[in-house]
């Protein structure tokens, strides 16, 4: 028998960060707010703090809980200041050695790094930084900046740091902490979020938290304070908060995936709360693919409240038809692939008394390769379901995700390869409808394009120059490796000249 993780068909999440600036009890707070955003990667976690004078380090695989419950561990991570970090792997494997936060000691001071994206020029660098000598410890893309940031010849730590993010391209919402202050940056375009709150300490004074998610506040009955803005890096020391502007405006190509699946829906990402606008993507889906139906029924828990939207504007009866098992761990055993739908059986289970005989819209918030909703469209029908409706939050989602979102190849993508008909023939349903782009936009109000929307038009914003050339098109480009159709890239010049102190625009303010 083989252990396996927990089978899902949804994209897997990237990873969750949480700071702590001027608070006692800067590693426990650390940790609860790496709990509440767990759902953001379950691989393995790990804390940093610092006392003033020295950085403390405890990572390990597994879930938050699980991790630093153990006797005493919490106790070795003393100080007033902390980082954490949870991670499902996007780039690099799914060792130890890849779990976040990274520590190290160089020219610059004790530093240690938590990041929360993916950098697409990292391979190329990594090539070109090994040949001139660094050697790397991880297989993670995060550890490019590391390097960058020891070469970089400024002085100071957020000059260094301006210069080593300045050649990388990609999405980062990072956190860096030294003995005695905390740094959070946000790549220019936005692509993850990171969001700043307070919390008053028991002397009296104000403890500063960064967190992926505002939901992490909530959770400390912290006060949410504002986004930190694309192209930021916000400078928390004990003279208080200094903002600057490290890089040139961009496009901001903020992560639509966050407010479909991502994130939590009682947070508020990129100013705007998930909640509201997944009910929109149900009210807006049921207006362009309405059925005449008994009971609308949501693939929980990422599917709820879509199909509460969706019930709304349908008028047709929101039932809690899938009732899901909340209680499975990190893996679990199959005995047995004969089964037949052994893995979604045991995550979900069909309540017969509200689906037999009656007309059911299933609704979700993705299909990514079909086999899990193959099986669940099967599974209402076995209870006695008279037609089963699939309803899909968002557009056909046909191209991979190089931001920080661990997607499978485009080759493995259901819809990259079959129409909505054919995908509906698939999974056995008797009709599919998926969300419209200009309604999936609408539903976030993007009026501005402010919005990544990669996965769904396989068109992205910045050079992929990390996918290597496989081989020569027939017309003299480069032709695209496998699981990459379609993608535009261009070749970046510079990746092969010295590091060198990138031009930076000198904008810098405190705040009180």
């Amino acid at each position: 028998m083989k252990a396996q993780r927990t089978l899902d068909d949804h994209f897997r999440d990237h990873c969750g960060v949480f700071g702590v600036f001027g608070h006692p009890e800067a590693a426990n707070l650390a940790y609860l707010g790496l709990y509440a955003l767990q759902h953001r990667g379950q691989e393995s976690a790990g804390i940093v703090s610092s006392d003033g004078t020295e950085l403390q380090l405890h990572r390990a695989m597994g879930e938050v809980e699980e991790i630093f419950q153990q006797p005493g561990v919490l106790a070795k991570l003393p100080g007033s200041l902390a980082i954490g970090h949870t991670r499902y792997s996007t780039a690099g494997d799914k060792a130890l050695l890849n779990a976040q936060p990274i520590v190290i000691d160089c020219n610059k001071g004790k530093v240690a790094l938590g990041h929360n994206g993916n950098l697409t020029n990292a391979a190329e660098w990594r090539r070109k930084l090994e040949h001139k000598g660094s050697i790397f410890q991880t297989n993670s893309d995060t550890e490019v900046i590391v390097h960058l940031l020891a070469r970089s010849p400024a002085r100071n730590l957020s000059g260094a740091l301006g210069d080593a993010l300045n050649q990388v391209e990609g999405a980062y919402s990072l956190l860096v902490l030294t003995t005695d202050e905390l740094y959070a940056v946000r790549d220019p375009r936005g692509f993850r979020p990171l969001v700043l709150g307070k919390l008053p300490t028991p002397g009296g004074s104000v403890a500063w938290l960064v967190a992926s998610e505002t939901c992490a506040f909530d959770l400390l009955n912290a006060q949410y304070v504002r986004e930190i803005a694309p192209g930021e890096m916000l400078r928390i020391s004990k003279c208080g908060i200094e903002s600057i502007h490290f890089a040139p405006e961009k496009q901001h190509q903020q992560c639509i995936f966050e407010h479909v699946y991502f994130s939590r829906p009682d947070s508020i990402i990129f100013g705007r709360s998930v909640n509201q606008s997944r009910e929109m993507l149900g009210r807006l889906l049921a207006r362009e693919h309405p059925v005449d139906a008994d009971i609308v029924v949501p693939v929980p828990d990422s599917g709820v409240p879509a199909a509460v939207g969706y019930a709304l504007e349908s008028k047709i009866p929101f039932r809690m038809g899938l009732i899901r098992n909340h209680y499975i761990g990190r893996t679990f055993i199959e005995p047995s692939q004969a089964i037949r739908n052994f893995g979604v059986k045991l995550k979900l289970n069909p309540v017969r008394s509200l689906i037999e005989g009656r007309r059911v819209v299933l609704v979700d918030d993705s299909i990514v390769r079909g086999t899990t909703s193959r099986k669940i469209v099967r599974m209402v029908r076995d209870v006695g379901a008279r037609e089963v409706h699939v309803r899909i939050s968002c557009p056909p989602t046909i191209s991979p995700c190089y931001y920080g979102v661990d997607t499978p190849t485009r080759e493995e993508l259901i819809a990259s390869s079959n129409s909505p008909e054919e995908i509906g023939k698939f999974i056995g349903a008797d009709s599919l409808g998926y969300l419209s782009l200009p309604s999936l936009k609408q539903a976030v109000a993007d009026t501005e394009g402010r919005f990544c929307t990669s996965c769904y038009t396989g068109v992205y914003p910045t050079d992929l120059v990390q996918l290597e050339v496989r081989e020569p098109a027939s017309n003299g480009e480069l032709a695209a490796p496998s699981g990459t159709m379609g993608v535009h890239r261009h070749t970046n010049k510079d990746i092969d000249k010295e590091p060198v102190p990138a031009k930076r625009p000198v904008v810098a303010h405190r705040e009180s």
